[in-house]
């Protein structure tokens, strides 16, 4: 079994962040904020993804992502109408993107993309299919430099 530095070879750095769909972005920002007293440390429309999202910071550096639907063809909106609002995937951070998805297909999973994407500020990112991480979304994510 691999070490903590091993996995995603030797590219994990931790929890990046938790998405949450959810159907209003402005809804659920005051909620998150009111009730665990999380602020806004970035927000983004992504046409090319079909979402609105906001980063809420906690005080580990970890973050909680709200993500709502620009329309209903969004991968997000069709999360919803299947799922309802919750959690929609755990995302890790890792220090090289190319060699955390080298280390995932060696292991014999899939990725939903053949090359990493722009995401969040400036992110790179790729996913794990749920189907071979136990159905969890999982997201690589390389923070820009």
């Amino acid at each position: 079994m691999a070490t903590v530095q091993e996995a995603l070879g030797g590219t994990l750095l931790g929890i990046d962040h938790v998405g949450l769909a959810v159907s209003d972005l402005d809804a659920a920002i005051d909620r998150w904020s009111k009730t665990f007293g999380l602020k806004v440390t970035h927000r983004e429309t992504n046409i090319e993804q079909g979402i609105e999202e906001a980063m809420l910071g906690v005080a580990d550096g970890s973050r909680i992502q709200l993500i709502a639907p620009l329309n209903s063809e969004s991968t997000i909106a069709k999360f919803l109408a299947k799922n309802g609002e919750g959690i929609q995937q755990l995302a890790f951070r890792v220090s090289n993107i190319d060699l955390a998805m080298a280390a995932v297909t060696a292991a014999g999973m899939r990725l939903i993309y053949p090359d990493s994407r722009i995401g969040t500020a400036g992110s790179r990112i790729n996913f794990v299919h749920p189907k071979d991480a136990g159905g969890v979304l999982v997201e690589l994510v390389e923070l820009p430099k």
